[in-house]
């Protein structure tokens, strides 16, 4: 259903019309989610490609579109690629929409997340305890996105064998949940 709609859009509106792009976003999800992740992850490109030309590489919106490649390259051993994308993607959200979004926030994570994938655990855990820092002072402790930033850092605390910290930060996941 997806590649008709795909056909369908491309032949009334265009290809880089945004109902033809969120079909393409669409195809490449459920190609990823049916296992085909090497056309998953191709669509994924092509797309943000599209995206850029249309709406110029520092448009926010576009910003959330490189997340699911990225998860994607990170667990086809290509995290320098995965590492690229996600400092692109704060610098254009920390530029657009600032340091406290949650955006920005939810993306820092992302970063995190990627070196951490890349065996960097020292960045992954400075940038964690960064994000959750800003989480701290910029709103309330249910911010979308801290949860999963304090686990992150709790799990990154545990693989660096800090187990006092990672069980603190574990705790508090907890509770946040």
């Amino acid at each position: 259903m997806h590649e008709e709609t795909l056909k369908l859009r491309e032949s009334k509106l265009g290809p880089d019309h945004p109902d033809t792009l969120s079909s393409r976003n669409n195809l490449a999800l459920a190609y990823d989610a049916a296992g085909r992740t090497t056309e998953a992850i191709r669509i994924f490109e092509e797309t943000l490609k599209l995206r850029e030309s249309k709406l110029g590489p520092d448009h926010p919106p576009h910003a959330r579109q490189p997340r699911r490649p990225r998860q994607r390259l990170s667990g086809r051993g290509r995290t320098t690629e995965a590492i690229k994308m996600d400092t692109e993607t704060l610098k254009l959200y920390e530029s657009k929409l600032g340091p406290d979004h949650p955006h920005t926030l939810i993306s820092r994570n992302n970063l995190a997340a990627a070196y951490w994938t890349a065996g960097q655990t020292t960045e992954a855990i400075r940038i964690f305890e960064e994000t959750l820092k800003l989480m701290s002072r910029s709103s309330a402790p249910t911010t979308p996105g801290r949860s999963p930033a304090a686990n992150n850092l709790g799990m990154a605390y545990a693989a660096a064998g800090r187990t006092t910290e990672a069980i603190k930060m574990h705790e508090e996941t907890l509770k946040l949940a």
